[in-house]
């Protein structure tokens, strides 16, 4: 699937459709270029599926920043980018929150073997004009015909 994110209302709709798709287990990959707005995806969703009110910071230098859904579930924002291999990522305790929590990846590439497959992946890019970006989306059919179904839907 690909969505044109031409401003950043239409990021934050993006946002909050994934926020709704938040489950344990459920695991969004972000990747892409520096600049190209995988952080302000992640503050989206999680503004959206948790709520959150306050400053969301970037976990680039504390690779981990946790929330929680209005439910219990707790959300795991990593930001991979400072890993030097695979087995950094174990010491956070990833292999649990695999399962337990819902996982926004930054930099996934950065896990290696360790990413799991099963996954919505999304690559972000500039659009050719450069005027906003472009998101192309995978993952399992059933989450993707709801999350296009979602983007489509005004905001309420």
């Amino acid at each position: 699937m690909r969505l044109v994110l031409d401003n950043l209302a239409a990021t934050d709709r993006l946002g909050a459709t994934l926020g709704q798709l938040l489950a344990a287990g459920r695991i969004i990959t972000l990747s892409g270029p520096l600049g190209v707005g995988k952080s302000e995806l992640a503050r989206a969703i999680i503004r959206h599926g948790c709520g959150e009110t306050g400053d969301i910071p970037s976990p680039s230098f504390t690779l981990v920043q946790t929330y929680q859904t209005a439910d219990g579930l707790a959300v795991w924002h990593m930001d991979c980018w400072r890993l030097e291999s695979p087995d950094e990522a174990l010491n956070l305790g990833i292999e649990d929150a695999f399962f337990e929590a819902a996982c926004l990846i930054e930099w996934p590439e950065k896990l290696g073997p360790l990413l799991p497959a099963d996954r919505i992946e999304i690559v972000l890019g500039m659009a050719a004009d450069d005027n906003g970006r472009v998101a192309e989306i995978t993952g399992p059919a059933e989450l993707l015909a709801g999350l296009q179904a979602g983007f489509a839907s005004p905001a309420s």
